[in-house]
């Protein structure tokens, strides 16, 4: 993950190019935004040697909701936020979004983690892949990542 000026200048390397970028906050309430900064930790801890990249889009019928049918979606039935924070701090997260800059994924989601919490990671993401919210994806692809720990990538932090 290449943050910034740094992702032009990839030394002509052939890549995989996903752009993004971070915004506000579409789907939470102030209460919850407190909440997650409260409990979120920062990317690029030390210990945090597995990463999990998974772009997402979402289905026309998702975007042709209401702003409330969506939220209604995502938090009251889904219970994405709620679910997120019994993972952390220990699964750091930062949310990515290409629609706006008609990139073919919507968003792209990038969550940090040491070994010892795979599992719960998996666990996570196994929840929001049964919720309602998760019938609207239309296509994702979850791509896992490691370094040794003590070297540190191009990664953020």
């Amino acid at each position: 993950m290449v943050e910034g000026k740094a992702a032009s200048g990839l030394d002509g390397r052939p890549a995989w190019t996903l752009r993004g970028v971070t915004s506000n906050e579409r789907y939470v309430h102030r209460s919850e935004r407190d909440a997650l900064a409260a409990k979120q930790e920062p990317l690029g801890r030390e210990t945090s040697t597995r990463a999990a990249l998974i772009p997402i889009t979402k289905s026309e019928a998702w975007w042709e909701l209401p702003q409330d049918e969506r939220r209604r979606i995502f938090e009251e039935s889904s219970h994405h936020v709620a679910t997120g924070l019994e993972y952390l701090p220990a699964v750091a997260r930062r949310l990515h979004h290409g629609r706006e800059l008609g990139e073919t994924f919507d968003f792209l989601t990038w969550f940090e983690f040491a070994p010892e919490h795979a599992d719960a990671f998996d666990e996570l993401v196994d929840r929001l892949r049964e919720t309602e919210e998760w019938a609207y994806v239309e296509r994702e692809i979850d791509i896992r990542l490691f370094r040794e720990a003590g070297r540190r990538g191009e990664g953020p932090g």
